[in-house]
């Protein structure tokens, strides 16, 4: 109820953002540009558990492709919708240590136990977006913020160690029982929030190029939460970096614009 309550308060945010930006048309200067390009980067991800699960972030990669038409300056601030639909790998990598946070050993292999999931997602992003610098050619900084969707395709997990045969006396809390490691995911619909701050390089003979740091927090879960489920919360966290290129396809025919 309170995430689902999150997601619909965000989409209201953006859509009166893009509201506002159409009110002020008037005394703002027009635009009328659409980029389109691709993008491509690194993830740092994690699952936040409830009962908790220690873990240090998991690497994967994420790439796509990117739509932004650009409506309005206002003042200083350019704003524009941008829209993504990526290829994504999230997950979690567990940190398997002791009450004295040392590695667990394994009794059978006699290597400290290692486990991580990776997550592979379809995940598309919704941006209200605020610019302030060069738009023709230059530098502009940037932020967006919005909801952002994700559609489960697989999953991958890897282990130095059998599920039965971990060593549960040395492990601690939500570890020892481990149902994470043994549970199908349940959630195929991700939903939750971004938002990201980033730097432009424009030139009107190339295009345009992104450099961008983003936060993504998860509203939904990816297991059950009811009261008969072990988890309360299971959702996922993401910080990427990321690439971008994007071409203009339109372009508002005003020399003024710098």
């Amino acid at each position: 109820m309170g995430a689902g309550h999150c997601l619909r308060r965000a989409f209201v945010a953006v859509v009166a953002l893009l509201c506002v930006q159409s009110a002020i048309a008037q005394i703002g200067e027009h635009r009328s540009e659409l980029s389109v390009g691709v993008n491509g980067g690194y993830m740092l991800s994690n699952v936040g558990f409830n009962p908790d699960v220690p873990q240090g972030l998991l690497g994967g990669i994420t790439g796509g492709i990117t739509v932004r038409y650009t409506c309005e300056k206002y003042f200083k601030s350019v704003c524009a919708l941008v829209g993504e639909i990526n290829f994504a790998q999230a997950g979690w990598k567990e940190d398997i240590l002791t009450v004295d946070d040392q590695p667990v050993i394994n009794q059978v292999t006699g290597l400290p136990e290692e486990y991580q999931r990776t997550l592979t997602y379809v995940q598309v992003p919704l941006f209200a977006r605020l610019g302030w610098g060069r738009e023709r050619k230059g530098f502009q900084f940037y932020f967006q913020v919005g909801p952002q969707v994700g559609f489960f395709l697989n999953d991958k997990a890897k282990s130095n160690f059998n599920f039965d045969e971990r060593n549960q006396s040395d492990r601690v809390g939500a570890l020892r029982d481990a149902v994470q490691d043994s549970l199908d995911i349940q959630r195929k619909f991700d939903y939750g929030i971004a938002g990201g701050l980033g730097i432009e390089y424009s030139h009107p003979k190339v295009g345009h190029f992104l450099l961008e740091g983003r936060y993504y927090y998860g509203l939904g879960d990816i297991f059950g939460n009811s009261k008969r489920d072990y988890f309360g919360r299971s959702n996922n966290g993401s910080i990427i970096i990321k690439l971008t290129y994007l071409f203009d396809v339109m372009r508002t025919k005003n020399s003024k614009i710098k």
